[in-house]
């Protein structure tokens, strides 16, 4: 069973930067010294499969409204709704505190995800760490 809740205490926090660590700096090769960035004001989440840490994301307010960051499912959990139910969550949260823009960077690969949830995709294609992203908003 997945379940997904706020960080609170820094056991979980570090398990959220040791998954971020493994599939951003390791698999993805993202500069690690990129990766921590604007992580003291950021609201994190840690979703776990039966107790075991799976994936992890977060969000900030910006200048520009809220932004989802760093959504990250370790390997071995991938392809079992982890990312779902990090967004879910997330969108729950945000809607319930009534913000009104909600936007992303959607690796390409993601992309169906996020649009599943009500994104849409907005300019052209981009990239950071030398990937290619979407810039992508909330439109329900």
């Amino acid at each position: 069973m997945i379940q997904v809740d706020k960080i609170n205490n820094m056991v979980d926090l570090e398990f959220a930067f040791a998954i971020r660590k493994q599939v951003f700096v390791v698999e993805q090769q993202c500069p690690e010294e990129e990766e921590y960035e604007h992580d003291e004001v950021s609201i994190h989440y840690l979703a776990t499969i039966d107790g075991s840490p799976a994936g992890t994301a977060r969000w900030r307010i910006t200048e520009n409204g809220v932004k989802l960051e760093r959504f990250a499912v370790l390997e071995s959990f991938r392809k079992r709704g982890v990312a779902s139910a990090l967004l879910e969550s997330i969108l729950d949260e945000l809607l319930l505190q009534k913000q009104k823009y909600i936007y992303l960077h959607a690796q390409v690969h993601a992309i169906p995800l996020y649009e599943k949830f009500g994104f849409e995709k907005l300019g052209e294609i981009f990239y950071e760490a030398d990937i290619p992203h979407y810039k992508m908003v909330y439109s329900k």
